[in-house]
């Protein structure tokens, strides 16, 4: 097929390839319903090889746009649909059709749970490096033993080689490399926050960065946020950020920062235990 017969608008000289990722972009944004014919164009283009040889920088630069989009998860799911992201994010593509263990329904499907979460962070405005977190964190766990699923052990050691490789590919912001890595290897740890242990609540907010990298604490807490309301917890507020909140206040009020300290000072605010065996 011709890039002439492709139903894009005129993006003049587009490689075909790019001009299907753009119009991916464009019917995630529209309102309207679009035509049948034109998924299947777009898979026809796909199946004929138009992404073979286009730059990863080049994808990046058409994927970046619909990802800051107000509706990534519909992005994503096209994308799916003609076959383009399982060549251009095989990582995440692997996701959909794998279990996971949700709070409050049993199981979800982790590529599902993706687009939920990539939508919840359109609907608060998150910047690229949430997005790109919310998008990258979970790919350790598509390879998960089945006779161990829904439950995903080392998935972090599988997930970090592939969110670098990701991230080197496409060329990605560093600080989205960043949040990406620190999302795989804490998110689960802050969603597992407890008022019932003060030491490990301290720990977890010098790892974090609370106390010297705020900004990136802040963004943490909303990669938390959106992956917990993609589990269906839209309506409710994420118990954990307002945790950890509460917890940062009580060790700004002390001018001592040592861990013993915080942890004293986090105790006396949650009027719990300040230490024991168990790590955040």
């Amino acid at each position: 097929m011709s890039d002439a017969s492709f139903p894009t608008p005129d993006f003049g000289q587009t490689h075909p390839g790019l001009g299907v990722l753009r119009m991916a972009v464009l019917l995630a944004e529209a309102e309207d319903a679009t035509g049948d014919d034109v998924p299947g164009l777009m898979a026809e283009q796909i199946e004929a090889g138009c992404l073979d040889g286009v730059a990863y920088a080049d994808v990046w630069a058409e994927l970046e746009p619909g990802l800051m989009g107000r509706a990534p998860g519909r992005l994503l799911r096209i994308l799916r649909g003609c076959g383009a992201l399982e060549r251009i994010l095989p990582e995440v593509d692997a996701l959909f059709g794998v279990p996971q263990i949700s709070d409050g329904q049993g199981e979800v499907d982790l590529g599902e749970h993706l687009l939920a979460a990539l939508d919840e962070a359109a609907t608060l405005g998150a910047p690229l490096s949430v997005r790109f977190a919310l998008l990258t964190m979970n790919v350790g766990k598509s390879d998960s033993p089945p006779e161990h699923l829904p439950v995903h052990y080392k998935h972090i050691e599988r997930g970090v080689p592939r969110v670098d490789a990701i991230a080197e590919r496409f060329g990605a912001p560093a600080d989205c490399r960043e949040l990406a890595l620190l999302a795989l290897a804490e998110c689960e740890r802050v969603h597992r926050a407890s008022e019932v242990r003060a030491g490990p609540v301290a720990l977890m907010l010098e790892r974090l960065g609370a106390f010297d990298a705020r900004e990136r604490f802040d963004r943490l807490m909303m990669v938390c946020a959106c992956d917990f309301r993609g589990h269906g917890d839209r309506d409710k507020p994420y118990a954990k950020a307002a945790l950890l909140a509460a917890a940062l206040a009580a060790c700004a009020a002390i001018d001592d920062p040592s861990a013993e300290a915080r942890a004293a000072a986090i105790a006396a605010a949650f009027r719990s235990q300040r230490w024991s065996s168990e790590t955040a």
